[in-house]
């Protein structure tokens, strides 16, 4: 390198590494070397390494999800595919799946909707009845107004059905 080649503010640090000795600049760079390699691992590496450890995990996660997507537009479909159920037949599902958890419900049907009040109802006897009611009367929930406490659940459920539906 010659003198004019180095800028001026490198001139110092220039000079002071032709003032080392040949082993130590032969160790300062070696450790630059290193510390170079440290910086290229932790920046480029591990984070690819990182990735490519999460990916199974990930896949599987993604495979999960696929399959219950999957399923759902399966029912989804099987339920477009059905024959419409009529207003009356709807009702009467609706009272018969209502009719199955006993006090604790009251059914108030108005035109194509229907309002559902619980008052103490478990999460299965809920869901059991929710499927009833999508599957027999071809009801789709449009207001939900739920509070868990410790008998159950408590609150008004809104149905469409019919030609709401």
């Amino acid at each position: 390198m010659s003198e004019n080649s180095v800028q001026p503010w490198l001139a110092p640090i220039a000079a002071w590494w032709r003032g080392l000795a040949s082993r130590e600049r032969t160790g300062l760079a070696l450790a630059g070397a290193a510390l170079a390699l440290y910086a290229l691992l932790a920046l480029a590496v591990l984070p690819a390494w990182r990735s490519i450890a999460r990916a199974p995990l990930e896949l599987d996660a993604l495979e999960t999800q696929l399959q219950t997507m999957q399923r759902l537009a399966a029912e989804a479909q099987q339920l477009r595919a059905a024959a419409p159920v009529s207003a009356e037949q709807a009702a009467a599902a609706l009272k018969a799946a209502t009719a199955r958890l006993g006090d604790k419900a009251r059914l108030t049907l108005q035109a194509d909707r229907a309002v559902l009040m619980i008052n103490g109802v478990s999460t299965g006897q809920l869901r059991d009845w929710l499927a009833e009611a999508r599957s027999g009367a071809r009801a789709r929930p449009v207001e939900a107004n739920f509070v868990r406490g410790a008998n159950g659940h408590t609150g008004t459920l809104v149905l469409a059905f019919g030609g709401g539906a």
